[in-house]
């Protein structure tokens, strides 16, 4: 059977698309190969910035290089903005941007040669009469084929549903739940590249969950694009209430044996006193005490210029809600840009003193990069920070986020920590090591070798050089104790 593999770049959701169609892919009985010798490569792309369409044109021409027989599918984000762009890359046989993920297992399948009429059943008959042809031309190999390339604006086949998510390759596999963004923040493409916001319903997540239980899953990733916003596009409930994140959270917990479920980013309004409670309530049991809330800045003047939909005390006022309610072994993580267009000393100044207040255990930090088609573009060719301005910033940020976390760390040198396996690399197994991560979202490496997927209780006896917790095994318990 032809082989396959599939490249991702960018966030958990578009990792969660990735894994889908990895999923569709196996059950029709293909396997899973390097680039060099997979018949089919998706590239599941991002564009969150320029340097995320650079990398992915730089893997699909290395990809084309090395292996110059696969035929490339182009997907995700940058498919999304830029199809054309991508398409005129060399061994690009298929460019499906996210107005058509669904189809993207159907047409790697057709690639392959092995589609069935059920498989392409969806697929429109221009697109399926295209995939057949490029299956027959991987055989007579005459000339370059005619390539499929489908984006639109309408995003009517954009949800990408994959199978059963189970413990696998991916100890704690991500469970996309919500698509799309409606907020238009003035630096973001993402309203572009994966329209408004959709939500997977309620009893589809509920069913995965369960499954995933069955199959021996311990914890589960949640993503979304813009999770907080889940089930805000649905009608309310019978009883009038609003369709919400927290609602279905409550139902899982009270529902589902889920040893542990973790959340991945979360706007910060959309943290409300329900969600709020959930973190008291669950915090530390069935759900991990970790959460995200992207900051960008934390200056007032710089938030209104992004159309950011809360100002520096609203986000100051959640972090501290979310301590007081999961306690100080919280890891909250955060979003930061620096050099959005027209940032003083002083407006980034303001970002670094409220980075100090909070408690952060990690940040992600980012140069502003200007997207075309967004606002910010506009604002960057009026008003653009100098390069070198922005990089001495990212270093002072740098600087700043690397002390909070290893102060966050190395407050837990001695104490009991949940955690969970994770595959270990050879070299560390051979080591006598197993990497593994906590309730509370910090990299730890045990003594001793573990199988993956296993709930442990662990004792933190210090810090590695790379900032990984050193522990040892203080516990080992059935789920059911666990918690």
């Amino acid at each position: 059977m032809p082989g396959f593999h599939v490249e991702n770049f960018g966030c958990r959701a578009a990792r969660a698309d990735g894994e889908a169609v990895s999923d569709r892919l196996r059950a029709a009985g293909h396997c899973e190969q390097q680039p060099s010798r997979a018949d089919v490569l998706i590239v599941n792309t991002c564009s969150v910035t320029a340097e995320a369409d650079r990398a992915a044109r730089a893997f699909i021409r290395r990809a084309h290089r090395v292996n110059p027989e696969a035929r490339i599918v182009v997907t995700g984000c940058y498919a999304q903005r830029a199809p054309q762009e991508l398409a005129g890359l060399a061994g690009v046989a298929a460019v499906v941007g996210n107005s058509h993920k669904a189809f993207a297992p159907g047409i790697a399948l057709g690639l392959m040669g092995t589609a069935s009429a059920q498989v392409l059943f969806d697929v429109p008959q221009q697109g399926r009469d295209l995939i057949q042809i490029q299956a027959a031309h991987a055989v007579r190999r005459g000339g370059p084929p005619p390539q499929v390339v489908w984006a639109d604006d309408l995003f009517a086949h954009s949800f990408l549903e994959g199978t059963q998510v189970v413990p696998g390759a991916q100890t704690r596999p991500n469970l996309k739940i919500q698509e799309g963004c409606g907020n238009r923040c003035t630096f973001c493409v993402i309203p572009q590249t994966r329209g408004s916001s959709r939500s997977l319903p309620a009893e589809a997540v509920l069913n995965q969950v369960e499954g995933f239980v069955a199959a021996g899953g311990n914890e589960l990733v949640f993503s979304g694009i813009n999770l907080g916003r889940w089930g805000r596009d649905f009608s309310r409930s019978a009883d009038g209430r609003p369709r919400t994140l927290s609602a279905l959270l409550r139902r899982i917990f009270e529902e589902t044996a889920l040893p542990r479920l973790r959340l991945s980013s979360i706007e910060p309004m959309d943290w409300d006193a329900e969600m709020v409670g959930l973190l008291r309530e669950f915090g530390g049991g069935q759900l991990a005490r970790h959460a995200h809330l992207p900051l960008q800045s934390g200056s007032d003047a710089v938030l209104r210029r992004m159309h950011r939909r809360y100002r520096p005390w609203h986000y100051e006022e959640k972090a501290w809600a979310l301590v007081d309610a999961a306690g100080p072994d919280l890891t909250l993580g955060a979003d930061v840009m620096v050099g959005f267009p027209g940032e003083t000393e002083g407006e980034f100044a303001e970002t670094l003193e409220l980075v100090r207040r909070l408690p952060f255990g990690y940040l992600h930090l980012f140069r502003f990069s200007p997207r075309p088609g967004t606002p910010g573009w506009a604002l960057h060719a009026a008003d653009p920070v100098r390069p070198a301005v922005a990089e001495e910033r990212m270093a002072a940020l740098r600087a700043l986020a690397a002390e909070k976390s290893a102060a966050h760390r190395a407050r837990f040198a001695g104490q009991e920590l949940k955690a969970i396996t994770l595959h270990t690399s050879t070299e560390k197994a051979s080591a006598g090591r197993t990497t593994a991560l906590t309730e509370n979202f910090l990299p730890a490496e045990i003594d001793g070798r573990i199988l993956a997927n296993q709930l442990v209780r662990v004792r933190v006896t210090g810090l590695n050089a790379d900032g990984t917790l050193r522990a040892v095994e203080a516990n080992l318990t059935a789920p059911a104790q666990y918690a």
